[in-house]
């Protein structure tokens, strides 16, 4: 009884997740996928195949341009393929290519001008941080966003801001010289400074004080049980209805509003990367696929508003991505073309071949490490060996 209890439960929550994550990352692929599709044939590219995941077709047609637009079975993606490619990785064909009749090849990708090649590569992921753009400014005109003045309530004991002389009822002015307006948008650059000495501005009795203060990471568990390692200060401020503002924008503030949240999130995000790199950040907060769905499924209970806002931060990484320049990615394609630019002619086709294979090992290495992670923080070990034991 006891195992199918927890076979059952298992069963629901994979559900939970399932649904939400399929909605979020077939959103954000199909606008992908539609930036390169756009552009190329804009510019006069042939299309063969538009597929929303990858491998055997689920359901299919075919446009009266000849492109077949598909679903496919493992939803982990999605690709573009051009007439000439031999894979979805827009590896060219070089057999096929070179017997492609000269009256044919104005329609093939792999012969049009370099200019128009990094275009259609390039749509990809700048169509990603338009669509989070655009999310994050619907957000901000038809649900707003909540502000609270920028007032501490509260001061935990020995934390940094205890340290700095920070005291309740002290009201935030500026930190490094830049106005504070709202209490989000001091905790956004707190998080973003650990280990960074910050200058404060606070106004206390009627009187401006300067004080100084140094972020220090901390973990915090969410609602939902999830642990965050996050820079901190230790200043606390009481949300309620008496404190809080929900203010709508006007269609160009929010979208100039989402232009700005979207460099936010690709800032912090490229940031967390190199953090990893210098040993400022722990790479066991990098999530793949499970983790995607775990939170896909969390956030979809707080709301729909939530969900679709989570939709867009997913599509500026997706975005940021791809534009690493590992062959495979489309930063990948790009450095070819850099490359091809400065030399006058392409790479041989040898050194592209092994710059795949790199491109792919790197990629699949990824997948792995991320997977990994996945398991390790969703305690799926932990439950099989409670479910069997």
């Amino acid at each position: 009884m006891d195992l199918l209890t927890g076979i059952g439960g298992f069963g629901e929550s994979l559900w939970s997740y399932l649904i939400p994550f399929l909605f979020v990352l077939t959103v954000v692929v199909f606008f992908h996928e539609l930036g390169h599709f756009a552009v190329a044939r804009w510019c006069g590219v042939k299309v063969s195949t538009f597929s929303i995941g990858f491998g055997r077709e689920i359901v299919g047609w075919n446009d009266r341009h000849g492109t077949r637009w598909k679903v496919s079975w493992i939803p982990l993606g999605g690709y573009v393929k051009f007439a000439g490619d031999e894979n979805a990785a827009s590896v060219p064909n070089r057999q096929q290519l070179e017997q492609t009749p000269v009256a044919e090849r104005a329609g093939l990708f792999h012969f049009k001008p370099l200019p128009q090649r990094a275009a259609v590569v390039a749509a990809g992921p700048i169509a990603n941080f338009i669509l989070a753009t655009v999310i994050f400014a619907g957000i901000f005109t038809f649900v707003g966003r909540s502000i609270a003045t920028p007032v501490v309530d509260d001061v935990r004991p020995d934390s940094a801001a205890a340290v700095a002389g920070f005291a309740a009822g002290d009201r935030i002015l500026t930190i490094n010289g830049n106005p504070i307006a709202s209490f989000e948008e001091m905790q956004r650059i707190v998080s973003t400074n650990s280990g960074s000495e910050l200058r404060f501005e606070v106004v206390r009795g009627g009187e401006t004080l300067a004080l100084e203060a140094t972020p220090q990471v901390q973990e915090i568990t969410d609602r939902f049980g999830n642990v965050h390692r996050i820079a901190m200060l230790g200043i606390v401020r009481h949300i309620d209805s008496g404190n809080v503002e929900i203010v709508r924008s006007d269609p160009v503030t929010a979208l100039w509003l989402g232009a700005k949240e979207t460099w936010f999130v690709a800032e912090r995000t490229l940031s967390y990367i190199g953090g990893i790199f210098t040993g400022t950040e722990d790479a066991d907060q990098l999530g793949g696929p499970l983790r995607i769905a775990q939170v896909s499924g969390q956030v979809a209970t707080i709301g729909f508003a939530a969900l679709i806002s989570m939709t867009a931060m997913l599509s500026v990484s997706i975005g940021l991505l791809n534009l690493f320049p590992v062959p495979m990615l489309d930063g990948g394609h790009l450095l070819y073309y850099a490359v091809e630019a400065v030399r006058g002619r392409p790479l041989g086709e040898q050194a592209q071949e092994y710059g795949f294979r790199i491109g792919l090992a790197l990629v699949m290495m990824l997948m792995v490490f991320a997977t990994w992670n996945d398991l390790v923080h969703l305690q799926v070990f932990s439950f099989l060996s409670g479910l069997f034991s």
